[in-house]
Parts: structure tokens; sequence; C-alpha cells
């Protein structure tokens, strides 16, 4: 990968978390901090980032988005399980990842993530490839804001390929599967990794297209959702749901195994986690109730556009 090529893609990336930490914070009217950080010499990783982060809001409870560009010596197993033959190379990794936890039950969390990765195993020639996509996870679903989302996610990668959505769709839903628990994560969206068609140019092409589609996809469901009334009921069932969360990314997230085994800034990698969970031993929705309809209804895999 060329330097120009890295300049590239980090600029983007930097001007995409500017853009979407500002439309959240717009939309919340509470600020992100900001915790830039840099590897020093003599840790696994070289390399900076930005941390930021939106706590408290009355919107957001916890908003996390962050930037990283590292550099290491040898790529870690959660990375090269599809790519045996570039175990152990060096490799140089940047993205943007993302997850909000909104305050109100009716707003669903989100997560977006875009990345790059690029490789060089000896005797080989230089790889690089792409990963990425957006996911929406609901506590009371609507048909409507499902709809929303894959119509937008669709949108953004069908002028990259008319095979593209139905590709990455059926690849989210069945990575954001909780295996131990046999149940979806949430509707779904698109998920993407290890891409290399079309080379540099095209991987590239998608981030952006990714990247971008992002705040057209949530913003609106959030507009929707925010001024819905709730109460302790809500409240507790959204915080269990939470719990889900939490086991998804500890348990089966190859960006969270990536990022600890690498080496990684431990508060940035674990920045999707939210504020406050709960768990309940063998909880049962009541039959017909709002809870039982986002299990039976939302947390299956559908077509929804």
């Amino acid at each position: 990968m060329s330097q120009t090529e890295t300049f590239q893609v980090r600029n983007y990336l930097l001007a995409l978390q500017d853009r979407i930490t500002r439309a959240i914070s717009e939309a919340d009217g509470a600020k992100f901090l900001e915790d830039a950080w840099q590897k020093t010499a003599g840790e696994p990783l070289q390399g900076n980032g930005i941390t930021r982060i939106l706590e408290g809001g009355a919107v957001f409870e916890r908003a996390g988005c962050g930037f990283s560009h590292v550099t290491g010596p040898r790529l870690p197993p959660s990375a090269t399980q599809h790519r045996p033959e570039l175990a152990g190379a060096p490799f140089e990794a940047m993205g943007v990842s993302l997850v909000f936890h909104p305050r109100n039950p009716y707003v669903p969390t989100v997560h977006m993530n875009v990345r790059m990765i690029a490789a060089t195993a000896p005797g080989q020639p230089p790889v690089c490839w792409f990963g990425g996509g957006m996911d929406l996870t609901p506590y009371y679903g609507f048909d409507e804001d499902a709809e929303h989302f894959h119509t937008v996610c669709r949108d953004a990668v069908t002028p990259l390929g008319d095979g593209l959505y139905p590709r990455f769709k059926a690849w989210c839903d069945e990575y954001f599967f909780l295996k131990h628990r046999q149940e979806q994560r949430g509707v779904g969206g698109i998920f993407y990794d290890d891409f290399a068609e079309g080379g540099f140019g095209n991987g590239f092409a998608l981030m952006q297209s990714v990247g971008d589609a992002f705040l057209p996809a949530y913003l609106p469901i959030v507009a929707r959702r925010r001024e819905t009334p709730w109460g302790e009921r809500e409240r507790e069932f959204q915080l269990y749901r939470r719990g889900r969360y939490v086991e998804f990314n500890l348990v089966w997230d190859r960006g969270t195994h990536f990022g600890l085994q690498s080496g990684g800034r431990t508060e940035s990698i674990l920045l999707s986690m939210p504020p406050l969970v709960s768990w309940s031993y063998q909880r049962a929705a009541e039959p017909g109730s709002a809870e039982a309809r986002l299990l039976n209804h939302f947390l299956v895999r559908k077509d929804w556009v």
C-alpha cells in the first residue's frame, strides 16, 4: 500500500469521525470528550488515534466513536482465520468504529465500523483489504425503522455491485448471532470483511459509501423515537437486552478480539460497552407483549427490503 493511499484513507476516516460526532452532538445537545492517544516505543503496537466519548447526554446515555491508525509486528489470530498465509505478518490497520447507546429504550442502539488492514508476509507481495458495516439493535422494534435502515444500507452498496447488499445482509445476520443463545443481536444491516475485490480503489470506495450512509440511516430513527414516553418496565427490559450486547462483543466480536490480542488500547476498544446493564436468570417475556414481539418478530432473520 502506497503512502498516498495511506493518507487518503486516514484523511477520510478522520473527516468521517468529525462529521458523525458533530451531528450526534447537535442531536443530543452535549459535547464529546476527546482523548487523543499515542502508542509509545516498546509497546506491542505503534501508532495513534482519537477516542471521542459522550456520556450522560439527553439522548445518548453513552456514545463512543473512535479513530485508530496502528502498525504491529504480527497479525493476531482474529485477523488471519481466513488468511492463514499471513499468520504472523507485520501489519498496518486503521479505522473508525462507533457504538451509540441511547437513553430512551425506544431508540435503538447502533454500531458502525469501517476499517482497512494491510500486511506483508515474508516473500509475498503486500496485500490490503477492507471490512466494516453497520447494524441496528432495537429494544422495542418498529417495522418502519428496520425497513428504513436496510433501505439506506442497500442503496449505499448497490452502486458498487448489484449482489453486494444481499450478500452483506446475509453476512451481517450470520455474524451478529449469539451462538450460545441461538439468537440474533438485532435486526441486522450489512457486514463485510476481508474485502479485496477490485483492488484498493474499489475497497476504498466501498468504505466511503458505507461510512457516508451511517447518519442518513440512523438519525431519522432517533428523531422519530427520542420523545416516546417510557417508564420503569421499558428501562428494565432495555438494561436486560443490553446484556446480550455485552455478551456478543466480549465472546464473539472479531474486532474486540483483534484489538485485545494485538495489544491495542483497552479503554478505546471497550468504548462499545453500555454504561448500565443487567442480567436476569431465565427471564421470559409475557406472551403478546411488545417485549415478546421483539424476540418473535424482530430478532429473526428476514428480508426487510
